[in-house]
């Protein structure tokens, strides 16, 4: 009988099962996904916003060199890209964006102006190359934007 009473014992402890902790392993699992999906949207929303800004400046220098005499205004329109002013500035609108950077092409036969960016390399934060310390991972892309636009001014 007793063998009985104690075999029950454990069987109905086995029955009720005590849950102490699965909250913290379920937590050690999703929080890894959790935090990846986090930085994956973040990186994703500094690309966009890395783009959208090259793009905005190639169209604002090529809107104001359309303006100009071909060739008379250029140093004019890569500050206006690089710095968001004719004058220049020491802050770009984007970090490691420099004039150098910054091509402008006229085409005679066509009349037009076109504005580019070239080379410009982007630094995600988090760079699976740079924490494995593996090159072929690295997620660094470069980056181009072009605008195109009809010359007004011959």
């Amino acid at each position: 009988m007793r063998v009985v009473g104690h075999f029950r014992s454990r069987l109905t402890r086995f029955a009720l099962r005590d849950e102490r902790g699965t909250q913290l392993v379920e937590l050690a699992i999703v929080i890894p996904v959790a935090v990846l999906l986090l930085a994956s949207v973040a990186e994703f929303g500094r690309f966009f916003y890395t783009y959208t800004t090259l793009s905005k400046a190639t169209r604002a220098g090529a809107r104001y060199l359309v303006s100009q005499p071909p060739g008379t205004k250029d140093a004019a329109g890569q500050n206006l890209v690089v710095y968001g002013s004719t004058a220049g500035g020491t802050k770009p609108v984007v970090d490691k964006l420099g004039a150098t950077q910054v091509k402008v092409v006229y085409s005679a036969a066509e009349k037009t102006t076109t504005v580019r960016i070239e080379n410009y390399k982007y630094e995600p934060i988090f760079d699976l190359g740079r924490l494995t310390n593996n090159p072929k991972l690295s997620l660094a892309v470069n980056v181009g934007a072009s605008t195109t636009m009809h010359q007004l001014v011959d």
